[in-house]
């Protein structure tokens, strides 16, 4: 559960650069290197809006470009990916998120259904950690989400 209601989530979430912090910060997740965001005049909140993700992880240089395929404020938002993204541990997918009120908290589900990358080194790769990062992916987004909104965090 997510101490805020709805809509304040949702607008939270809605502002892609938030919900991909994880990859926007170096990391040892992403040994040492990190992703830049950035979004077309749409800023990824409204269908048919882009959000291209581009950098280093490992050395290796990576690039995603997504598009915004459903915005339903407070409840649903999902992406996917445009054409075979060059990243290293799952191929093209698709995700996005589901909001369910609850009084003044809200319920929180992130979800990701991705394919193998298509060939290569990356499709070996995401048979051994593909699960493993989708679940981390996913799970760093609801806990950023929740500690946005904790009682204890001011801002």
């Amino acid at each position: 559960m997510v101490e805020a209601p709805a809509e304040r989530l949702f607008d939270a979430l809605d502002d892609h650069a938030r919900m991909s912090a994880h990859m926007n910060a170096r990391s040892w997740m992403l040994g040492g290197g990190r992703m830049e965001t950035t979004t077309d005049e749409g800023e990824g909140r409204r269908v048919g809006s882009h959000i291209r993700l581009a950098g280093r992880v490992f050395g290796v240089r990576l690039f995603v470009d997504e598009v915004v395929t459903e915005h339903d404020r407070p409840r649903r938002k999902t992406w996917q990916t445009v054409g075979e993204p060059r990243l290293l541990v799952i191929g093209p997918y698709r995700m996005g998120f589901d909001i369910e009120p609850s009084g003044p908290r809200s319920r929180l589900r992130v979800f990701i259904d991705y394919d193998l990358p298509s060939r290569g080194i990356a499709r070996w790769i995401a048979r051994v950690l593909g699960n493993w990062y989708a679940r981390w992916c996913t799970r760093r987004m609801t806990e950023d989400a929740a500690r946005r909104f904790s009682p204890d965090v001011s801002g």
